[in-house]
């Protein structure tokens, strides 16, 4: 029998695996145009509503330059220092200079971090970092002397500094010494 146009249109039989294909297929849609959306919102977040203050930067500009004027001064003292001579790891008496030459060097980067640290920040935010960083630097400070130690025993070993969580220590010390305009007062890279 055949319909009339009154009739409503029947629609012809749903295979059960190609409905839950077409389901399968709505809803991955779904989660990709979710996940694309989610995506550029964050990158549309960062890049343009996102603040760019470093968390590390303290609003005492003056103490940072003070501090940076230490550093540069520091580290002129540190390079007169230099001795570019190759280590030969048998050689006891050269080891035991190295030592000593470490502990001069060494000597400069802690009455550096001492002049640094004399004056307190103004602001609160560098009243707390500041501690922090000084700390962070005292023990870079105790680990170049062990190194000292270990060189000037005869063992021509590589220099190793502890870690602040995952990272090392000079790592974290930098990034507050570069984030706060003041890159002459980033620990010294001369072990």
């Amino acid at each position: 029998m055949t319909g009339t146009l009154d009739d409503p249109p029947v629609d012809p039989p749903v295979d059960p695996a190609v409905d839950r294909r077409h389901r399968r297929s709505v809803v991955g849609t779904a989660a990709v145009a979710v996940a694309i959306v989610a995506f550029v919102g964050f990158w549309t977040w960062a890049l343009f509503f996102a603040s760019k203050e470093s968390i590390n930067k303290i609003d005492d500009r003056g103490w940072a330059a003070r501090a940076e004027a230490i550093c540069v001064d520091a580290n002129a003292q540190r390079d007169e220092l230099a001795d570019y001579r190759r280590i030969d790891p048998d050689d006891a008496e050269l080891l035991r200079e190295r030592g000593d030459l470490i502990d001069r060097s060494t000597d400069i980067v802690e009455r550096m971090i001492d002049d640094v640290t004399a004056a307190v920040p103004s602001d609160p935010k560098g009243q707390e970092l500041v501690p922090r960083w000084e700390a962070d630097y005292r023990i870079l400070i105790e680990n170049r002397r062990r190194y000292a130690d270990i060189t000037r025993a005869g063992r021509n070993e590589p220099f190793r500094e502890e870690a602040a969580g995952t990272i090392p220590i000079s790592e974290r010390i930098a990034r507050f010494a570069v984030d706060n305009e003041m890159p002459a007062c980033s620990p010294p890279r001369d072990l």
